[in-house]
């Protein structure tokens, strides 16, 4: 039994979130699935999503997905067949396995592929202004398009914290680590 618990738990390091079950729909265990910062038509379907419960990964696959809007589907789940069923998991977080990870790129997919990113602020600069050291901020889990005054949102020790995305404060992108340095104004952490 300890075999298993240390397989979910390894498996639960390499998973990411990708939606949301934000509410049932109808009587046949259909949900609302609201998905962050990927179109849920990238899903892979021949790939489970995992929802935790009792803090274990659990899959299910999805056996029907029809988009809404561009970050919303209707989803039917593998045994989620009533509305009990779909309110059990309304509300909780939903996700795939990193190597299921669709590839998003900023020059493609705009500042939503950051989603998932680290967000790393410098503590100390070089007298030129080079990076010399950084500390992780948190993992950003939105992107907010406001109209001139974009911004991400970052989750800070369990607080959602929003974070301009102006040009001028970004320092840094590494795509490859999936890391950004922005220089943090004071006050919004």
């Amino acid at each position: 039994m300890a075999g298993e618990a240390d397989k979910a738990m390894s498996l639960s390091d390499s998973l990411f979130q990708i939606a949301s079950v934000l509410k049932s729909n109808g009587t046949d265990g259909e949900v609302v699935m609201g998905f962050r910062g990927m179109d849920p038509e990238d899903i892979n379907l021949k790939e489970p999503v995992f929802i935790y419960f009792d803090g274990l990964p659990v899959p299910f696959f999805i056996e029907s997905l029809t988009k809404r809007g561009n970050s919303k589907a209707l989803v039917h789940l593998t045994d989620i067949r009533s509305y009990e069923d779909a309110e059990e998991i309304a509300g909780k977080a939903v996700y795939i396995h990193e190597d299921n990870m669709p590839e998003l790129s900023i020059e493609e997919d705009g500042f939503e592929a950051l989603i998932g990113w680290a967000l790393l602020r410098p503590v100390k600069l070089s007298k030129k202004g080079e990076i010399k050291e950084v500390e992780e901020v948190g993992e950003i889990t939105d992107y907010i398009d406001i109209p001139g005054n974009p911004c991400i949102e970052v989750d800070v020790d369990g607080e959602p914290k929003m974070i301009p995305l102006h040009e001028d404060l970004i320092l840094s992108v590494d795509p490859e680590y999936h890391e950004i340095i922005i220089n943090i104004p004071d006050g919004l952490l």
